[in-house]
């Protein structure tokens, strides 16, 4: 996976759940944001934490998948670090009046 944007430092926590879930040799989906406004899935065991120069850290599975942990939105079925962004998006419909008056 290519990211055009920077990566953006995560909480210490998400960063020890990924180390706890590949101890566990844990296998699952883990959905994260793929591109402007789109959610990606992947499936597999989480075998590496792998940090790449210039582009930050990656939750690697054994089918290849590499995942930026910034894009994280839920990991056999963990909240991700991308979990709140992604909670906004779903909740924009919810804010706006829809023409309603106040």
């Amino acid at each position: 996976m290519q990211y055009t944007d920077s990566y953006s430092p995560v909480g210490y926590e998400y960063r020890e759940e990924i180390e706890a879930q590949i101890a566990r040799g844990t296998k699952g989906k883990v959905f994260f944001w793929s591109g402007q406004e789109q959610v990606g899935e992947a499936i597999g065991q989480a075998i590496d934490l792998k940090e790449i120069p210039g582009q930050g850290l990656f939750l690697v599975l054994d089918g290849g998948d590499q995942i930026r942990i910034d894009k994280i939105i839920t990991m056999f079925g963990k909240i991700g670090a991308a979990y709140d962004e992604y909670d906004s998006f779903a909740n924009q419909c919810l804010s706006c009046k829809a023409g309603v008056p106040e």
